[in-house]
């Protein structure tokens, strides 16, 4: 089976990613959204440069999905339409892997909105511990680093820029927070792991706040 794995460039994708190579489906590409005017991943606010750098590392090619800044959903669910037809068709792929774990609102807004584009969709860490795949992620020897936080369910001056950890997830599960960020608290970028032929290098910039509540801090090219 030919796939496409939804990239957020963070922990649940690459553990998604995992999941699917071990399957022995065949992975055609990493499938990213992107803010037109800023060259930057939707909702994670990566840079493109970095985005890029992370998929040569890892040997798979980047599809991108073009969304103007504030999108409606309408526009988003369009674009998304245009770029899975052109998967399918030009590129074979039969699914589209996500690295969701148990939100099933989340879960059915993808498969509401995907019925009938000739797309299976396919959840290989639904219903899995949190707390277990972030111990998995760690175990395998991956690493990421926080990149994001939602100041109303975290702290950003202890958290925001921090490599995950086997202490950064017991104060997590201390604080009664989902330990894989699953509700918003957090997002992450993965530089280095088995799967990666390099480490990413990146160094810190700036911390921006948005809407007064998202943290994040401007990961540069090393």
């Amino acid at each position: 089976m030919r796939v496409a794995v939804s990239w957020s460039t963070g922990k649940d994708s690459l553990m998604a990613l995992l999941r699917v190579l071990s399957s022995g489906k065949e992975v055609v590409c990493l499938l990213t959204t992107l803010t037109e005017g800023y060259e930057r991943v939707t909702m994670h606010g990566l840079r493109r440069e970095l985005l890029h750098a992370q998929s040569s590392s890892l040997g798979l090619p980047v599809f991108e999905v073009w969304i103007p800044p504030n999108a409606p959903n309408e526009v988003y669910e369009e674009r998304m339409g245009k770029a899975l037809a052109e998967l399918r068709d030009r590129y074979g792929v039969e699914g589209v892997v996500f690295g969701d774990i148990w939100l099933e609102d989340v879960r059915r807004y993808r498969e509401e909105r995907m019925r009938g584009t000739g797309v299976e969709l396919l959840f290989p860490l639904w219903g899995e511990d949190p707390a277990g795949l972030v111990e998995d992620f760690l175990r395998l020897g991956y690493r990421a680093v926080i990149s994001v936080v939602d100041a109303t369910k975290l702290d950003p001056s202890r958290f925001l820029g921090r490599t995950i950890t086997f202490e950064l997830l017991e104060e997590l599960m201390a604080a009664g927070k989902d330990p894989a960020g699953e509700r918003g608290e957090y997002h992450t970028f993965v530089y280095d792991g088995p799967a990666f032929s390099r480490t990413v290098g990146f160094r810190t910039g700036d911390v921006v706040v948005r809407d007064g509540r998202f943290h994040f801090v401007d990961l540069l090219p090393a």
